[in-house]
């Protein structure tokens, strides 16, 4: 269910008893690039559109069949396989691996707007009682010029 949802994101996810505290991580293979490395040859001035094939190393997910979030995330996918929820919970769970393992975002935004609609989903808000998306971002822009003044002030 998981590598159906992250398609060519990694190259397989397995289930293993190694982690402990963590619903999952990724993993590279023994000779692949680490996460250090991705992220200098990604900062090369020089790189070419052929070199982004291979560029990336093959991430693997390991799940932690034990931690609680994993626990039910397979009850909610075996309760209904097409609920977008669980979907963007793996996603989620994936983009948050990648991040702790040192690997860049490929899209640090749709990260945050999927934090974001969790947050409203655990914290029960619908879209109407905050005025929308829009209302959010206006806000956001709305600090950001506070901010800004005092800087300024300092």
């Amino acid at each position: 269910m998981m590598k159906d949802i992250l398609g060519d994101r990694v190259e397989k996810v397995v289930v293993l008893d190694r982690i402990v505290d963590s619903p999952c991580c990724l993993v590279t293979r023994e000779y692949g690039w680490s996460a250090n490395m991705e992220r200098i040859m990604k900062a090369q001035a020089l790189r070419g559109s052929s070199m982004s094939s291979y560029m990336s190393s093959k991430k693997t997910m390991e799940i932690n069949p034990e931690n609680g979030i994993m626990e039910e995330l397979r009850k909610r996918a075996e309760a209904d396989k097409n609920d977008k929820s669980v979907k963007d919970l793996v996603l989620l769970l994936y983009e948050t691996a990648l991040w702790t393992s040192g690997f860049s975002l490929d899209d640090p935004n749709t990260f945050g707007s999927r934090i974001h609609r969790m947050l409203k989903l655990g914290l029960s808000i619908d879209k109407e009682e905050t005025g929308g998306e829009n209302a959010d971002m206006s806000t956001l822009k709305d600090d950001a010029v506070e901010e800004s003044k005092m800087e300024e002030e300092d």
